[in-house]
């Protein structure tokens, strides 16, 4: 029986993707010199390679062939790589790097050790670099999205739909939203990013309305947070 590639516990197998897509153990370790020979790289780059990433490991290779999936206009594979960090965050220049490198849609599953009680833990968070909006005409953006840490044996990603461009959507939404709900995906994204805006505007502004002592700028700092608490109020609603 073939052994799964695994960055720390987390595998395909782990993350509930089906057997057929898992990359052999043998197969999985992937050299960082490997993404650093393909295009230039600032030094900065190199030391976040060489400090913050442990080691890096395909996991998963989803494709028509092994998944029943047709080919998408936009995707014909999606990789997870798995990424083993020594920091405590998502290593975003790194992802963005690595993705840069390949048309593929590349889900992230980044995995830690944190101390907690007394004893180590590992964590998966999920990342993916995606296409961001733009009017038509205008040139392109890509952001790179991470989402909560959890207990790596919490961490699952669920592949469906009907093509590849569809199961992509889905698996961008579980690791964004932590929602298997592929629809609409942009709007949901850009509502979820405005919400976290107006919420840290609104915070600072109840800090500056507390500390004001001038009336007339108390008033001027309650009129703008009401504003922004009526726009929190129709987005949430």
């Amino acid at each position: 029986m073939m052994t799964a590639a695994a960055c720390g516990t987390v595998s395909a197998l782990t993350l509930g993707l089906p057997a057929s897509t898992a990359i052999p153990a043998a197969k999985g370790t992937l050299p960082k010199q490997m993404f650093m020979a393909k295009a230039p790289v600032s030094a900065k780059l190199k030391q976040r390679y060489a400090n913050e990433v442990e080691s890096i490991t395909m996991l998963s290779l989803m494709r028509a062939a092994n998944t029943g999936l047709a080919d998408g206009k936009r995707f014909r594979e999606i990789l997870v790589i798995g990424l083993r960090v020594s920091g405590t965050d998502v290593p975003v220049e790194v992802v963005d790097h690595i993705a840069s490198q390949r048309a593929s849609g590349i889900v992230f599953a980044v995995v830690r050790e944190v101390e907690r009680e007394g004893a180590r833990h590992e964590e998966c968070a999920l990342a993916v670099r995606r296409n961001v909006p733009v009017r038509p005409g205008h040139t392109p953006v890509t952001k790179v999205y991470a989402g909560d840490w959890k207990p790596a044996g919490e961490a699952q990603l669920e592949l469906a739909g009907s093509t590849l461009d569809e199961a992509w959507d889905v698996l961008c939404a579980q690791a964004i939203l932590d929602s298997a709900d592929g629809s609409d995906l942009d709007a949901r994204i850009a509502r979820r990013e405005q919400l976290t805006t107006l919420k840290a505007q609104a915070d600072k502004l109840e800090r500056d309305h507390s500390r004001a002592k001038n009336p007339a700028q108390r008033n001027e700092i309650y009129a703008k947070l009401h504003k922004i608490r009526k726009q929190l109020e129709t987005l949430e609603s």
